[in-house]
């Protein structure tokens, strides 16, 4: 009997452990488009957390700026990623 080329279980396509750090997240200064303008996404979930935290934030932010407030807003707020 032949082995699948497919796998299905996390460890395959997540790599040789789900407990290892990811290793394409770049930092967001280091990014190419990081100085372009936030994305829509990023604006609609940038205006919710800012929301929740009792925050304004500057509608000219760019994509490395929102991701940064981003961050920073989900572990203020405890929404988002754990």
């Amino acid at each position: 009997m032949s082995q699948s080329n497919t796998h299905s279980t996390d460890e395959d396509v997540l790599g040789a452990s789900t407990g290892t750090a990811n290793t394409t997240e770049k930092d967001p200064e280091d990014w190419v488009t990081g100085d372009q303008p936030m994305t829509g996404a990023q604006r609609s979930y940038l205006d919710t957390l800012a929301r929740d935290a009792g925050e304004t934030l500057s509608a000219y932010l760019t994509k490395a700026e929102a991701s940064e407030h981003i961050d920073r807003l989900q572990k203020k707020t405890g929404r988002g990623a754990s």
